[in-house]
């Protein structure tokens, strides 16, 4: 019974991977002429001891910590008020979900119009105020892409959330306020432990998908200033695509691979263990 998808995933999945990890232990470039030479692990040394790679990670952390903390809070929030929501209710929730189906390239240029500081919109309606604020510019351009994500992505904690709210049963909290419990106080000590399974999934899976940003980084700030929002994707992009050292960006992506499969794996287990 589990040919069929073994075989697709197979295909699909398993022949990429296969062939990366071989390009991995090669010197493989896209300006060669000849065979790729086998280099072994030297990649991996390489890149293991490459101080922008390890740059590049922490600047993704630190990004996917923004991101997911505010789109975690922010999705509780928003998910708790569409609960108690009486009218219009499939209006509010499809303008609500709208921005998550727009293509992140789209968003990613969007925003670099509205946040230019010399043509944005934004920028403009701020200075109108008497406020000057450069979105782009050193020590705010890493902020304002977490932000972006947190406009784009946040809709998604809200649909995952409210399912979540909208499947907990009604009987202890009802039990809960005929002894006189408050709301906060249910929330707490009802609503928030029944809801830690769907929340530990939702903020795995955010995290996991921002851990791949690159549109918005590759349609606003190419990684700048500086190398102030060189994420790990980008940073294998432009190893292996701008560079042409394809052979040297997929050890990166290994690497990355690697660090991420672990924390998976013990949250999943955690995840286990609570149910």
């Amino acid at each position: 019974m589990l040919l069929p998808l073994l075989a697709v995933s197979g295909v699909a999945v398993g022949l990429p991977l296969a062939y990366a990890f071989y390009l991995s232990l090669t010197n493989f470039s896209l300006t060669q002429q000849g065979p790729a030479g086998f280099v072994g692990v030297d990649n991996y040394q390489g890149s293991l001891t490459n101080e922008g790679l390890w740059s590049a990670i922490g600047t993704t952390a630190t990004y996917v910590v923004i991101a997911v903390t505010l789109e975690t809070i922010l999705g509780l929030l928003i998910a708790l008020s569409l609960q108690k929501q009486k009218w219009a209710r499939d209006i509010t929730r499809s303008m609500l979900l709208a921005p998550m189906f727009i293509t992140p390239i789209a968003v990613g240029l969007t925003f670099r119009f509205l946040l230019n500081d010399q043509l944005g919109a934004i920028p403009y309606l701020l200075d109108g105020v008497g406020i000057s604020y450069d979105f782009l510019g050193t020590g705010n351009a890493l902020l304002t892409l977490a932000l972006i994500d947190v406009w784009q992505w946040t809709p998604f904690m809200v649909l995952l959330l409210l399912a979540g709210l909208e499947s907990i049963p009604k009987q202890p909290m009802e039990a809960a306020r005929v002894d006189g419990a408050g709301a906060l106080y249910i929330f707490r000590r009802i609503t928030l432990p029944l809801l830690v399974p769907i929340l530990s999934v939702a903020i795995l899976l955010r995290s996991l998908d921002a851990l791949k940003v690159f549109e918005y980084v590759y349609a606003t700030t190419r990684g700048g200033p500086g190398t102030e929002t060189e994420t790990i994707q980008y940073f294998t992009y432009q190893t292996g695509i701008q560079f042409f050292r394809l052979g040297e960006a997929s050890s990166m992506a290994f690497i990355l691979l690697a660090i991420v499969l672990p924390l998976i794996i013990i949250l999943f287990r955690r995840l286990d263990r609570a149910k």
